[in-house]
């Protein structure tokens, strides 16, 4: 969840890492800090802030000068926010620096032993236990010292190491936290993000659990913790820099909002096949024989990936007639679940690396399950992970709360339910009629983002709400899901989505006046029930907002959105409720990119 950014090679350092830094802020962060050094330098160099990049940045001496160096915004885990909690951490001898992201669980028991041997602690952190046992390592290399003190750690990390003694060097290894190596020309970085690289660098290597790393300035390699060499060849990153900027937008969220037309259209490029009425997903590895072998699809997400699983679960019932549903990956593996061999397990992260997920798929994999992926980070550790599985193609997503990439993930699971649905009894005219509704899909985006100034009238009229209800019914449920929480992330305002059908056993007690209520009515064959429950809302005087294909007489504001196939009307219903959250949050003056306590990449459970 937080961000590590390190550079080692001839360029003055600070400048690069706090360039860094600034483009990890959407990860989500409460503190930030800078450690530097050079082979001719007399040890290291520190600050430190509680706060933002430019409160660091602020802090930063003139003379601050270095050629290796390692930064890091913190997201609080263990200690408040502060600036003696802010990573790096350094030694008392200020000869060891380390930036660590995830948590070890045995800190609290090493803390104590390291205090019975007379260590003072000066932060509340779990890091903190890291960088002593470094330290007091006797080790004659400092590859060695690091995975001295890790074969004590259990937990995750992710971490990049610094030594006074070494100064040619930065040391970094992964284990359940990203950690990315960049390749540039006589320089290496280092990162938890690819964000932080792609301004100097399209050529990348990303470590594996387990995995290990030396940099130096003109050379780096790979190894276990173990010490066995690995090798790693680097690939090229495909998002240029220019797809983190803002693009004229007051907000990274607005832009992202407004992307989507062209999201979608490069999630379906090049793999419709209109031949047989399919689609090609080649990356999932999966034959007809293996498809239809499946009798069972299971999805695990979290968040927003679990709502879009839970659309992706309801379309490959309705087209592939597989029975189908979504779990929270964060309970899932804690219930002792069964795994079924006839089971497809399907992972969903935007990241590739949230742990939840994560921790699932390595689960399922040890018990001979097989699990697809779908990310949208390439050679994420998902990715990686998985038997197969889909990129969803949404591009760079620097806004906290998602929006294109949980679009894209929906159409992601539309062509996934599609071609399932081919290889088994899903006809050539259904099968036709699902790509011709595909393809009117980034128009019909296009048309609802037309409304926007609409939209945003009303973000005004509910802005003041203290509360709201979401509610749908089968296909709307999960949009419903999906807003609820859309709002409550980036407006503060609490939010409750309720499938409609539930209302009258129980909460219609919460009906009146002051209460909102936003309904997702579908024009398909539930559309009377729907209305039924607008009626139930309105006889006790709660105010409606309708999602929906046409004017609903029983709601007090109805957003009318374009009628696409049944099966993929989820996908669009969705898209005014992200502008409705947007402006709302807007209006109360919220911190829209970076909501509070939240983070973009969640590698910690």
């Amino acid at each position: 969840m937080c961000g590590i950014v390190g550079y080692i090679g001839k360029r003055d350092v600070a400048p690069l890492l706090l360039e860094g830094l600034q483009r990890l802020e959407y990860r989500g962060y409460d503190s930030a800090g800078i450690v530097v050094t050079s082979p001719k330098a007399a040890g290291l160099k520190m600050v430190k802030a509680k706060g933002r990049v430019r409160d660091l940045e602020a802090k930063v001496p003139a003379r601050f000068k270095g050629t290796t160096g390692i930064a890091h915004t913190r997201w609080a885990t263990h200690g408040a926010p502060s600036d003696v909690n802010a990573h790096p951490h350094m030694s008392a001898d200020q000869k060891v620096a380390v930036v660590h992201n995830g948590i070890i669980d045995n800190a609290g028991d090493l803390r104590r032993k390291l205090e019975a041997d007379g260590v003072e602690f000066l932060s509340e952190t779990d890091t903190e236990v890291l960088v002593h046992l470094i330290a007091r390592s006797q080790a004659e290399t400092l590859e060695e010292r690091v995975r001295q003190a890790l074969r004590l750690i259990e937990g995750t990390y992710g971490i990049a190491v610094m030594h006074a003694d070494f100064p040619e060097r930065i040391v970094v290894a992964r284990n359940g936290s990203p950690v990315v190596l960049g390749i540039g020309d006589k320089e290496m970085f280092v990162a938890s993000d690819i964000a932080a690289l792609v301004t100097h660098t399209r050529q990348i290597v990303t470590l594996d659990d387990g995995e290990m790393a030396t940099l130096k300035a003109d050379d780096f390699r790979t190894y276990t913790t173990e010490g066995t060499r690995t090798t790693a060849e680097p690939t090229t990153v495909e998002w240029e820099a220019e797809s983190y900027d803002m693009g004229g937008h007051d907000t990274y969220m607005h832009k992202e909002i407004f992307e989507q037309p062209d999201a979608v259209d490069r999630v379906l490029r090049g793999r419709i096949d209109d031949r047989f009425s399919t689609v090609h997903l080649g990356g999932l590895n999966l034959d007809a024989r293996d498809a239809r072998a499946v009798r069972r699809v299971k999805i695990l997400g979290c968040g927003t990936s679990y709502h879009a699983g839970m659309i992706g679960a309801q379309m490959i019932e309705e087209l592939a007639r597989i029975p189908a549903d979504a779990e929270p990956a964060s309970e899932f593996r804690y219930r002792n679940p069964v795994v079924d061999p006839d089971t497809l397990y399907i992972a969903v992260s935007q990241s590739g690396e949230t742990y939840d997920v994560l921790a699932a798929v390595q689960e399922l994999k040890r018990k001979g399950a097989r699990v697809l992926g779908v990310v949208n980070v390439v050679g994420s550790a998902i990715a990686r992970e998985a038997d197969g599985g889909m990129y969803v193609h949404a591009g760079p997503e620097v806004c906290v709360v998602s929006t294109k990439c949980f679009t894209n993930t929906t159409v992601a699971f539309a062509l996934l339910a599609l071609h399932l649905g081919r290889t088994r009894d899903l006809s050539v005219r259904d099968g036709k009629r699902v790509i011709d509704g595909l393809r009117r899909l980034p128009a019909q985006i296009a048309e609802i983002l037309e409304q926007e100034a609409e939209i945003e009238k009303l973000a005004k009229e509910y802005a003041d709400a203290r509360s709201m209800l979401f509610i749908g019914r089968v296909r709307g449920y999960p949009v419903a899901r999906e807003a609820s929480l859309k709002l409550k992330e980036v407006s503060y305002i609490h939010a409750e989505a309720y499938p409609a059908s539930e209302l009258k056993h129980g909460p219609l007690a919460l009906i009146e006046p002051a209460l909102p209520t936003v309904a997702i009515v579908p024009d398909d064959d539930l559309l009377e029930k729907n209305r039924a429950a607008l009626e139930e809302i309105k006889a006790r005087s709660g105010k409606i907002l309708a999602v929906a294909h046409q004017h609903q007489e029983k709601a007090d504001r109805t957003i009318v959105v374009p009628k696409n196939e049944d099966e993929l009307d989820p996908i669009l219903m969705g898209i005014p409720l992200q502008l409705l959250a947007y402006h709302t949050a807007k209006a109360l003056g919220r911190d829209i990119d970076k909501p509070r306590n939240l983070a973009k990449s969640v590698t910690v459970e």
